[in-house]
């Protein structure tokens, strides 16, 4: 009945957003409210759970958010973006451009939290869209959710991967050679699939995006006018100097995560690394910018619209983070438990799919999917000695099955979906369906480890 009524809920969620047109906020509370007292987590625990859930999530990534989206606020302003799109399209062309960003995301920004990564990436993704066709800004958002999740599952030191190593006693150094292929392999493999499913007629603009909610068809339609107005103003920086307040955050955030990686860490080295005063530092950068090719006045209209993006996208997320806590309230993954040590002593293959189904149907459930590797190496983990297969096989599956389908019950989905400018069933259609489809592309490949480890 657990299952069933997690099943409920979340299809309940989606029917009341996509069909009966209520806001996803008031559909995740009602969603929260049903699975909470259908399977018995009781009045007072539901609450509990709904407001624990938000505050948690706005105490890890509210600042990241706010901070994040001030920082594009402020180089959408100056241009930056346009520039940098430009740059790319003449640098590797419109067709390269979805390959060249996913696999970026999935091998040199792992050390980057997904929350930053989706921050500060999406103005991009956004940009360059419309220049490289009418299906241009869902390819790119599909390629940014597929590249951001094969690397955060796959490659060190993006925390799925280096969380299932360490609960499950496989060493980094076999993690990094295996995770290093997969990752970019399935994130392309991914982008070039969900290419081909594009061209079927399957996007449909004027239900999928929302380019911006509050001036929807000024900003497309202006799109390239203002790619010419920025190359009018003298006083905007040069591309690498706009892209500073971006470039120092990740490298601050990633010296940080590979010092504690290999073990000379200390405070000050984590007070730099720390992705808050890494965004705050960069927040700064981008307001100094700001202010001397736009003046004040420029830069406070500026701060204006990215505190009215933020204020909604604070909220959103916080909510689905509510309804990860109530389902986290219900003990599903006592449940899996049992089913794994059931059949420890399956073959080979088996064993691998079987770990990729539990983590798939945690994700499912929990919609973190770092929650859900977590929890399914840690359900898994005790059970490897009896297991005949190689647990180097066993972790990649669980780390497969963790990125499957990301959909309304993760704070991520609002956040991508506000951020890149689509509505859910636009989300849907991009981040659920290209990390779906990783995840799929993903397990042979995993399966064709196991045989040969």
């Amino acid at each position: 009945m657990l299952i069933l009524h997690t099943t409920i809920a979340i299809v309940g969620i989606v029917a009341l957003i996509l069909k009966a047109k209520v806001d996803p906020v008031i559909a995740l509370i009602i969603g929260s409210l049903y699975l909470g007292l259908a399977t018995g987590v009781g009045f007072t625990s539901t609450v509990a759970a709904i407001t624990g859930g938000f505050g948690d999530i706005m105490a890890e990534v509210g600042l990241l958010i706010g901070f994040g989206v001030l920082i594009g606020a402020l180089l959408h302003a100056m241009g930056a973006f346009q520039k940098m799109v430009t740059l790319l399209v003449d640098g590797v062309g419109g067709r390269r451009l979805p390959y060249a960003l996913t696999a970026a995301m999935s091998t040199i920004f792992p050390a980057i939290y997904v929350d930053v990564q989706v921050v500060l990436a999406a103005p991009v993704v956004r940009s360059a869209g419309p220049m490289i066709g009418r299906r241009g800004l869902p390819l790119m958002a599909g390629a940014l959710g597929t590249g951001i999740f094969a690397g955060y599952v796959f490659v060190v030191p993006g925390l799925a991967a280096v969380s299932i190593a360490g609960l499950m006693n496989i060493s980094l150094g076999s993690w990094i050679l295996y995770g290093i292929v997969l990752g970019p392999v399935t994130a392309i493999l991914t982008t070039l699939v969900f290419r081909q499913i594009l061209r079927s007629g399957y996007w449909k603009p004027a239900a999928d995006e929302a380019i911006d909610e509050a001036e929807p068809v000024e900003q497309e339609a202006n799109a390239r006018e203002e790619g010419a107005t920025v190359r009018e103003r003298t006083t905007t920086p040069p591309l690498l100097v706009c892209l500073l307040p971006i470039l120092v955050p990740l490298v601050m955030i990633g010296g940080g995560a590979f010092a504690k990686l290999f073990g000379f860490s200390h405070d000050v080295i984590a007070f730099i690394g720390d992705a808050n005063v890494a965004l705050f530092v960069g927040l700064l950068g981008a307001y100094l910018l700001c202010r001397r090719a736009l003046g004040s006045e420029g830069t406070n209209r500026a701060l204006g619209e990215g505190f009215h993006t933020t204020g909604e996208i604070l909220l959103i997320t916080g909510i689905g983070g509510s309804l990860g806590a109530v389902i986290a309230e219900t003990g599903l993954d006592a449940i899996l438990a049992g089913l794994f040590t059931a059949d420890a002593g399956a073959p080979v293959l088996i064993s691998i799919l079987l770990a990729w189904v539990i983590a798939a149907v945690l994700h499912l459930a929990i919609g973190s999917v770092s929650v859900a590797a977590i929890a399914a190496a840690g359900i898994i983990g005790p059970v490897l000695g009896s297991i005949d297969v190689s647990p180097i096989a066993i972790g990649l599956a669980v780390a497969s099955g963790a990125m499957f389908a990301l959909q309304v019950n993760s704070n991520f989905f609002w956040m991508f979906k506000s951020l890149v400018g689509l509505t859910t069933q636009g989300t849907l259609k991009t981040l659920t369906v290209v990390t779906a489809l990783g995840s799929v592309v993903s397990l042979p490949l995993v399966m064709i480890v196991g045989l040969l480890a």
